[in-house]
């Protein structure tokens, strides 16, 4: 009963962690007249305090020592700052300036980009239906790149530098409040920089008390998310988390057609559509597979005198 009480609070957290992901794209235009840039670089500086206080009250500070002894972490670390950093101004831009669609766009293909880089950077073989989704997914592309007379570069921006960034976090391998607190760290001082820059020149917009608040509160924007998914990641199966990861390009893509209004010509549809199709096989793929793995387990479990789950003796009640 435990068990399964865990597994539904992380399933809900979960839930929690991609649904506010999703409505995020409510949130930047409240922080108008502040351009791309300067909510960026609020959201960096803010992102540090918000989580150095959570690492304080979980006291959690020994993984410090460990990665600054460590030159080669601290590298990729800044690389992962780096590339983070690209997909949240990029992301911002794209929701400030009337494009939450093609944002959107971006985290639907991410999971086909991600599967791509590990095939040319890393070596790994797909199966069939993956291949298929894949090619799948590079026709949507052109179809969009069709209908949009370019390339979707906004989606591609927000997919390759996401992929990038899961490639990196992967070789850190660093819990995520720890994770964001360095990469954080290494924008702090770039982000402190430029934000006393634009006050000393007069352009900043942190005037009013009201946007002020508002501006600083982009780090609970970040950070509460981060910390819902580190709860759900840790009380439930992989292939849950990958399933509830499309809900926040589904929500981002439905506020962009509901709330923001922006067009969605036919060959746009026809793009997204072929996306889906792509997804649809890559997730029958992976659920598949998934019982695969499982089924033969069971097997070689039985074959080796292991009794299964439901086979162990129950306690005697005293």
């Amino acid at each position: 009963m435990k068990g399964i009480t865990s597994e539904r609070a992380g399933f809900l957290n979960g839930v929690a962690a991609y649904a506010m992901w999703g409505l995020v794209p409510l949130f930047w235009p409240l922080l108008k007249p502040s351009g791309a840039v300067e909510i960026l670089a609020h959201r960096m500086v803010w992102s540090l305090g918000v989580v150095a206080i959570a690492l304080l009250v979980m006291r959690r500070w020994a993984w410090i020592g460990a990665l600054i002894r460590q030159p080669k972490r601290l590298g990729l670390i800044t690389v992962a700052a780096i590339v983070i950093s690209v997909n949240w101004g990029v992301y911002i831009w794209a929701v400030n300036s009337g494009h939450v669609v093609e944002a959107s766009l971006g985290y639907f293909i991410n999971p086909l980009v991600t599967i791509a880089m590990g095939v040319l950077l890393l070596g790994e073989r797909l199966r069939r239906a993956q291949w298929v989704a894949v090619a799948t997914g590079v026709a949507a592309v052109l179809v969009l790149a069709i209908g949009y007379g370019q390339p979707p570069w906004i989606s591609l921006i927000l997919a390759f530098s996401f992929a990038t960034y899961g490639l990196v976090k992967k070789k850190v391998n660093l819990g995520g409040i720890e994770s964001l607190a360095a990469e954080t760290a290494v924008q702090f001082l770039p982000a402190l920089g430029y934000l006393v820059f634009i006050g000393a020149s007069g352009d900043s917009t942190f005037s009013t008390p009201a946007h002020g608040a508002l501006l600083a509160s982009t780090g609970l924007v970040t950070a509460i998310p981060l910390v819902c998914f580190g709860a759900a990641a840790i009380r439930v199966p992989l292939s849950t988390i990958g399933l509830l990861q499309f809900l926040t390009p589904v929500f981002q893509f439905g506020l962009g057609i509901l709330y923001f209004h922006e067009a969605m010509p036919p060959e746009r549809w026809a793009g997204f559509a072929l996306v889906w199709l792509a997804l649809t096989v890559l997730t029958w793929d992976a659920l598949r597979n998934a019982h695969r793995n499982r089924a033969q387990a069971a097997r070689l479990s039985a074959q080796a005198g292991v009794p299964a789950a439901g086979d162990m003796p129950k306690a005697t009640a005293s």
